[in-house]
């Protein structure tokens, strides 16, 4: 039984180097593509459908704040980082993307009912260590006497 438990731990140990270097390279393309954005901002001046160019922008914009709230995702671990990645990825799709008013109406209403489960049912953390809020509730975990 400790053999499974040993491999169990090393196998937890070498997935998180592995997300933690996925992390690192993808901030790594973070960080190239963010001087690309830059670059962007200075050509917007020199382009002539500003238009389209601002929405390229903004999409590549939007991307870079997506990728951070993904890192961010990764090295926290917690319930409250993926809703951020995903009312993120939705605003973007809303924002940069020209979408018929249903699918406008559909992302308004995913984003409220995000809304709504991060505020009635939010779990700031599935260890049970922390405070959990719950339909409202606060409870703490009670300490052992």
């Amino acid at each position: 039984m400790k053999i499974k438990e040993y491999l169990r731990s090393r196998i937890a140990f070498l997935a998180s180097v592995i997300e933690i270097a996925i992390s690192a390279i993808v901030l790594i393309a973070i960080i190239v593509a963010g001087i690309q954005v830059v670059g962007e901002v200075f050509s917007l001046t020199k382009n002539p459908d500003v238009d389209e160019g601002f929405k390229m922008f903004l999409g590549h914009a939007f991307n870079l704040i997506i990728g951070v709230e993904f890192i961010k995702m990764l090295a926290k671990h917690t319930p409250g980082s993926a809703i951020e990645v995903l009312l993120y990825a939705i605003a973007r799709q809303m924002v940069v993307e020209h979408t018929s008013p249903f699918e406008n109406l559909i992302g308004i209403a995913t984003i409220a009912m995000i809304f709504a489960i991060r505020k009635f049912l939010f779990v700031q953390s599935f260890s049970g260590e922390d405070e959990i809020a719950l339909f409202g509730k606060l409870t703490a975990k009670e300490p052992n006497e």
